[in-house]
C-alpha cells in the first residue's frame, strides 16, 4: 500500500501517476480526506478539480489498484490543524471526543465522503475496500467505534474498518472491531532534538515480534515504551506507515538514505509483517487555501512543527513533480518477491536466533531471523542502519532447526556478510512436483510461468558467493561448478550473475540469478509475457544562467516557535526582505521541454521561489538540490516571460554548529563556513530532461 494525497496533486496527473504506483509494485492506494481541504468554509463544500475524491478513486480503478481512504475527521499529515477547518476550533467543541456537536459534524463529512464514494466500495465493484477512523488517537476505544457506527450509517459499508496502532488507547475495543494497522520511520522530523538519531530510531533496523513504534509522533505522545495490546497476534500484522521517506521540519532537516526505506521495509517483514504500507510513497505540493494549509507551530492545533508552505515532498519514491527516485526500485523488486511468494510468507511464523543483540551499541551481533511454517520459509538478514557503518561479520553460516525436520545449515562454507548488506533466502522451497531448492544465497525476486516452463528468478547478494542446493530433481543444464553437500543436496556453486538460466532442473524448470543492477532493471511479466529489464535512460542537464538582484542582508535571529514543546521558529513573508535575490529567465523552448525539471542547487537556510510573485515551492536546506516542474507552472512561466525569481535567506553558523544548535542539520550537508558566520548561495542552476518514467 502507498500513499498519495489526491488534494496534493494536480487531477490531469492523477492516472499517469497511479500507474506508476502500481508499476511499483503497489497494489493499494490511500489517500487522507483532510477536512479542512474541502470545507475551509463552513457549509461551502469543495469536491471540485484538484479535489474531487471521486474522480481519483475512479482514476485508482483504471490504474488497477484498491483503495483505502483515511477520513479523519482527525488526519494529522502535516495539514493545518491535522485537516479540521478553523472554524470548527472556535465553537466550543471537544474535538476528537464524543461530545454531540462535533460528532454530529463528523457525521456531515463522512456523509460527504459516501456521496463521493457512492458506487465505489468493493461491494459495488468498486475499489475502495477500507476506511480508517481517525489517525494516532490514543483516547477511549468508544470514540473509534462511535465513528464506525457513523461511518456505516453513512454508507460506509467496507471490508476493512481500520486504525494506526498507535498510541495505546485508553480503554479497549473488541476484538475485531477496527484492525489496527502500524508503522516505522528511519528517523523523524518531529523530534525536540537537534542530533542524529535521538530516541529509539535504531529499534526500526533490529528484527522483533513487536509491532509498535513509539518513535512516531513523539513530540505530542512522548517518549515511551513500546508494548503491543493482548490481541494483537490475533490481527494480520499490516503497516500503513513505513516510512517512505522523510520531510524536513524547520528544526530537523533530514537527509534521506534510499537504503534507510529498503531496510526498514525488510526488516518488518522479517519481523512478522505481511504487507508494507508506505507514507508517503508519492509526494505532492500543499494547495492554495485562504490561511497557509501546512502544520505550523503557531496554528491552534497540530502545532509542533514548523513546515514548508507548499512543498510535501517527502523524498519519496515518487516525488510532488512525478520524479522518480532509487528507492522506487529498491522496493519494486521487494514488492515483486510480495506478488509471488508473499502467499507462502504470510503462512510463515517468526523465529529469533538464540543470541539477539544488546541494546544500540551492540554492532557484534549479527541481526536476522527466519519467517518459517514448521517446514519452509524464509532467511531474513540486516546488516544496515541509518547513521552509521555497522562492521562486516566474517566466517558466518546459519543453522535453521525446523520442527520434526531436518536442519539446514547454509552457505556450504562460512562466508563474510558485507556492511550495509541487507538481504533474504529461501529455505526448502518447492519449485515443482519434485524438486526443492533447500537452500540458495541468492534473492528471490520472481516467478514466470508460461506454457509447460516456469522461470525462477534470484539476484545475488552483493558481496556473498552465489550458492544454489537443489534436491528431488535431475539438474539437465547448469553453469559453473556442481558438487554434492553433507545433506546430498545437489550444490550449484562459481555461478556468476546472468540473465540467462544458472540451471535447469527436469528440462521445465529455469533457475536465474541475476545481478543487483539487473534486479534493479527487472520489471515482472505482464500477464502471457516475459520479463524485462528496463534501466534508467542517461539525464540530460543543461546549464541556466542566473541573475543576482540582491545580496542577503544580515541573518535573522532565530525565535523560538508557539508550539507546546518550541522549537526553532520558520522565517514568515516580512523575513525575506532579508533574502538573498537571483532571476531566472527560461526560453519559450526551454519551457516546451517536456517533463523537465529545474534543479537549484544552493546553501543557505530556506529558499523560496515566486513566479510572477506568486509562492510556488519552498525548501529547507539539507543538502540537496531543490527540483521544479516546469511543466506544472508553464502557463504561470509564459504569463511571466519565462521569469522566475529565486530567494535564499542566509544561515547561519551558529544555528547549525555548537553544542546545542537549533537546527539539525547532518554534518556532511553543512555548508563551509570559514571567513564567514552565514551563507546564502546559489551554487548553480540546471535544467533536467529526465528518462522517460515506469507507466504500465
Amino acid at each position: 500500500m502507498g500513499e498519495f494525497h489526491f488534494t496534493r496533486y494536480p487531477a490531469a496527473e492523477w492516472e499517469t501517476e497511479l500507474r506508476r504506483l502500481r508499476a511499483g509494485g503497489i497494489d493499494i492506494v490511500a489517500t487522507y480526506v483532510f477536512w479542512i481541504h474541502h470545507e475551509e468554509i463552513e457549509g461551502a463544500w469543495n469536491w471540485s478539480g484538484d479535489r474531487d475524491l471521486r474522480r481519483f478513486v475512479e482514476a485508482a480503478a483504471r490504474a488497477g489498484l484498491k483503495v483505502i481512504v483515511r477520513c479523519g475527521p482527525w488526519c494529522h499529515g502535516e495539514v493545518r490543524n491535522g485537516g479540521v477547518p478553523d472554524w470548527a476550533l472556535v465553537r466550543g467543541w471537544k474535538v476528537r471526543t464524543d461530545d454531540p456537536a462535533y460528532l454530529q459534524h463528523a457525521r456531515v463529512l463522512y456523509g460527504q465522503i459516501a456521496a463521493q464514494l457512492r458506487g465505489q466500495l468493493w461491494k459495488d465493484g468498486g475499489p475502495v475496500i477500507g476506511i480508517q477512523l481517525e489517525n494516532e488517537y490514543g483516547g477511549d476505544g468508544s470514540h473509534l467505534l462511535a465513528l464506525k457506527r457513523i461511518a456505516r450509517e453513512a454508507g460506509l459499508d467496507v471490508l476493512l474498518y481500520t486504525r494506526t496502532g498507535w498510541p495505546a488507547l485508553k480503554s479497549p475495543l473488541p476484538f475485531g472491531e477496527i484492525v489496527p494497522l502500524y508503522g516505522a520511520y528511519a528517523e523523524g522530523f518531529w523530534d525536540r532534538e537537534t542530533t542524529a538519531m535521538p530516541g529509539r530510531y535504531w529499534t526500526a533496523f533490529r528484527f522483533s515480534r513487536l509491532r509498535t513504534d513509539a518513535n512516531i509522533a513523539n513530540e505530542a505522545l512522548g517518549r515511551r515504551d513500546a508494548r503491543d495490546p493482548d490481541d494483537v497476534a490475533l490481527y494480520p500484522y499490516l503497516t500503513c506507515e513505513l516510512g517512505g521517506g522523510m520531510m524536513s521540519s524547520y528544526h530537523r532537516r533530514i537527509a534521506v538514505d534510499p537504503r534507510d526505506i529498503e531496510t526498514v521495509a525488510l526488516v518488518k517483514l522479517g519481523s512478522g509483517s505481511v504487507s508494507p504500507g508506505y507514507y508517503m510513497y508519492h509526494g505532492g505540493t500543499n494547495p492554495v487555501g485562504r490561511t497557509p494549509l501546512m502544520e505550523q507551530q503557531d496554528t491552534p492545533m497540530t502545532n509542533w512543527n514548523d513546515l514548508p508552505v507548499k512543498n510535501y515532498d517527502f523524498v519519496a519514491p515518487l516525488g510532488q513533480y512525478g520524479q522518480v527516485r532509487p528507492h522506487y526500485a529498491l522496493l519494486r523488486r521487494l514488492h515483486s518477491f510480495l506478488h509471488d511468494f508473499g502467499d507462502r510468507l504470510a503462512e510463515c511464523e517468526v523465529a529469533l536466533p538464540d543470541v539477539l543483540p544488546q541494546g544500540r551499541e551492540d554492532v557484534a551481533t549479527l541481526r536476522w531471523s527466519v519467517r518459517s511454517d514448521g517446514a519452509r520459509g524464509f532467511l531474513f538478514v540486516n546488516n544496515h542502519e541509518r547513521g552509521r557503518t555497522l562492521p562486516a561479520h566474517p566466517d558466518v553460516r546459519f543453522t535453521v532447526a525446523f520442527p520434526g525436520g531436518r536442519a539446514l545449515t547454509l552457505p556450504s562454507a562460512p562466508v563474510a556478510v558485507p556492511s550495509g548488506a541487507r538481504f533474504l533466502w529461501p529455505l526448502n522451497l518447492a519449485l515443482g512436483p519434485r524438486a526443492t531448492l533447500a537452500w540458495a544465497t541468492a534473492q528471490p525476486l520472481a516467478v514466470e510461468r508460461v506454457g509447460g516452463r516456469t522461470t525462477w528468478y534470484f539476484f545475488q547478494t552483493d558481496g556473498i558467493p552465489v550458492e544454489l542446493a537443489v534436491r528431488g530433481a535431475t539438474v539437465t543444464r547448469a553453469r559453473g561448478r556442481t558438487a554434492t553437500d553433507a545433506d546430498g543436496n545437489t550444490l550449484l556453486c562459481d555461478l556468476a550473475p546472468d540473465r540467462a538460466p544458472a540451471c535447469t532442473l527436469d528440462d521445465t524448470i529455469d533457475l536465474v540469478v541475476l545481478s543487483e543492477a539487473d534486479s534493479l532493471a527487472f520489471q515482472p511479466a505482464p500477464a502471457g509475457g516475459g520479463a524485462s529489464f528496463a534501466a534508467p535512460a542517461p539525464r540530460t542537464l543543461t546549464p541556466v544562467a542566473f541573475d543576482l538582484l540582491q545580496p542577503a542582508g544580515p541573518p535573522r535571529d532565530i525565535p523560538l516557535g508557539r508550539a507546546p514543546k518550541p522549537v526553532a521558529a520558520a522565517p514568515v513573508d516580512a523575513d525575506f526582505a532579508a533574502a538573498a535575490l537571483w532571476r531566472i529567465r527560461l526560453s519559450p523552448a526551454d519551457l516546451a521541454r517536456p517533463d523537465a525539471l529545474l534543479r537549484l542547487h544552493y546553501r543557505g537556510d530556506v529558499l523560496r521561489v515566486t513566479i510572477g510573485g506568486e509562492l510556488v515551492m519552498d525548501d529547507f536546506y539539507h543538502g540537496e538540490p531543490l527540483e521544479l516542474g516546469l511543466a506544472r507552472h508553464r502557463a504561470a512561466l509564459a504569463a511571466a516571460g519565462g521569469e522566475l525569481t529565486v530567494a535564499v535567506l542566509p544561515l547561519r553558523r551558529d544555528a547549525v554548529e555548537g553544542e546545542r544548535p537549533p537546527i539539525y542539520l547532518p554534518r556532511e550537508f553543512r555548508p563551509d563556513f570559514t571567513r564567514r558566520d552565514a551563507v546564502a548561495e546559489l551554487l548553480a542552476v540546471e535544467l533536467e530532461s529526465p528518462a522517460p518514467s515506469p507507466v504500465r
